[in-house]
């Protein structure tokens, strides 16, 4: 037999057989910074834990523009990781609802409603009816991804959906009530992603807390706590309980241009245990900003302006609360240190830039200011910490997680808050309970990438390198290229002459 013709068929069985074998393994390189094409370690460890098949149903529409029909391809791609993955635990279908009636009334009546986008079609630009969303089943158990945007975090809305139809018994966490503290209704994103691990309750203060909750949350009180109130938290740390505390120590008032103290007694509880929070706020050179009404001749214009009052964090000590922030905004945080005795350990886990200042009451804002670098002598200060160790010298050991923010997590009205600023909290929360499964998940995906502060030298050092660099180049090509013409001249005329 002809030696090409065996060669060609070495190749096609091998391609065969690549084929073949790709049904069953599935493997894809991943060049991305962050891994975002890479199954995190939390996914894998769900998918390996299930006891019970999982089917995801996929309601897609076909021919649409290319950046949603990416989004089809990516969500596809990892259907079949999770399905190897899981040793074929996960199945999954796709339909399209825009090719029969019975599927579209199928798609809506799981919960998945259309969307109208633009498609071009013949050079004309018409509305299509679209649908992008998944049902994830186990048994009687059921959860719903409405819509699958581009550019969404696919494999956390993925896990944390099957997470949700696969876990038969949460733990319990708790949160305060009664001091002022934002509803549920208020904190609806941290309630959402809480409650795929958790089942959350109220907890009042006029009892003792249960010790079922695997963390009890204070967040923002408003009110006053009682002494007897706070003998009750200090009883339910002292028998192992875990606490996240995120408080306002004081506050802005734009109304009168001023800051005030918040009297609701946790910085007196605090200190019991050596943790010292003033009544001040911190300043940040790097800070976020605020919106600030300017007249410009006959119009009012809102304009963005830095205030430091609003400490803008984008650097962190390496702490599993931590893990994949990328930025943070503190508004009238207050400092924090520990002077308490060796029996509990305090660990820093967000902390200013190294131009800081502390400004203690009373506090005028002057939002027209024109700051300067003297006006933050301090280096880092601390905003929140960590505190491990025996709280009621028992012998029993807890943890407390102190903010000194109470507003940082919320969002005021809608989506607005910080992703990083909600997902610190909760990382937090799954960091107390034990169950840090969902951090590196939560979290991947680079929410923002602030550009890296530089000092004014360095600045007029690069301006001046990026003009006179070019100039310089072209300067030192031109007298190489005039040095060798004059060469080759010189050696053509040497030749000639010889």
């Amino acid at each position: 037999m002809n030696s090409k013709l065996i060669s060609l068929l070495w190749i096609i069985g091998i391609i065969l057989m690549v084929n073949l074998l790709s049904r069953d393994f599935f493997i894809r390189l991943d060049p991305t910074e962050d891994k975002t094409y890479t199954l995190s370690k939390a996914t894998k460890n769900i998918l390996s834990n299930l006891e019970e098949p999982v089917t995801v149903s996929a309601y897609f529409t076909k021919g649409l523009p290319p950046q949603y029909g990416k989004t089809l391809t990516d969500f596809e791609d990892l259907l079949k990781e999770y399905s190897t993955r899981s040793g074929g635990m996960v199945n999954y279908e796709f339909f399209n609802p825009n090719e029969s009636e019975e599927l579209e009334q199928q798609a809506v009546q799981s919960g998945i409603q259309p969307l109208l986008i633009n498609a071009r079609e013949k050079d004309e630009v018409v509305q299509k009816k679209a649908y992008m969303g998944a049902t994830i089943n186990q048994g009687e158990q059921a959860d719903l991804i409405p819509f699958i945007s581009p550019g969404s975090p696919m494999e956390y809305n993925l896990t944390t959906s099957i997470k949700k139809v696969s876990v038969a018994e949460k733990p319990s966490i708790g949160i305060i009530q009664g001091h002022g503290e934002p509803q549920f209704s208020q904190i609806g994103q941290i309630y959402q992603s809480l409650s795929i691990l958790y089942d959350i309750e109220e907890v009042r203060l006029d009892a003792a807390i249960p010790s079922r909750h695997r963390t009890v949350i204070l967040l923002n009180p408003v009110d006053s706590i009682t002494n007897e109130e706070f003998s009750l938290i200090d009883q339910y740390l002292e028998s192992g309980g875990k606490l996240c505390v995120a408080f306002n120590a004081v506050q802005g008032n734009f109304q009168t241009v001023q800051g005030e103290a918040v009297n609701n007694g946790v910085i007196d509880w605090l200190a019991t245990k050596g943790i010292n929070v003033t009544n001040g706020f911190v300043l940040d050179a790097s800070c976020g900003s605020i919106g600030v009404q300017q007249k410009q001749g006959f119009f009012t214009v809102n304009t963005q302006v830095e205030f430091p009052y609003f400490p803008r964090v984008t650097s962190f000590p390496e702490h599993p609360i931590t893990q994949g922030i990328d930025q943070i905004v503190f508004p009238f945080a207050s400092p924090i240190n520990f002077r308490g005795d060796s029996t509990l350990r305090f660990t820093p886990i967000v902390t200013t830039s190294e131009n800081s200042a502390i400004q203690n009451l009373p506090v005028y804002f002057d939002v027209q200011r024109q700051w300067a670098s003297q006006d933050f002598p301090l280096g880092a200060t601390t905003l929140a910490g960590v505190v491990e160790g025996d709280f009621g010298g028992n012998g029993t050991s807890s943890k407390m997680v102190v903010f000194t923010d109470g507003d940082f997590p919320i969002a005021e009205g809608a989506s607005n808050a910080n992703a990083d600023n909600f997902s610190l909290l909760v990382n937090a929360i799954d960091w107390l309970s034990d169950d840090t499964g969902l951090i590196d998940l939560r979290t991947k995906g680079v929410a923002s990438r602030p550009i890296e502060e530089i000092e004014d030298g360095k600045k007029n050092t690069l301006k001046w390198l990026n003009f006179l660099l070019p100039l310089a180049l072209v300067l030192a090509f031109g007298l190489y290229r005039n040095r060798r013409n004059k060469l080759i001249r010189n050696r053509r005329m040497q030749e000639s002459y010889s």
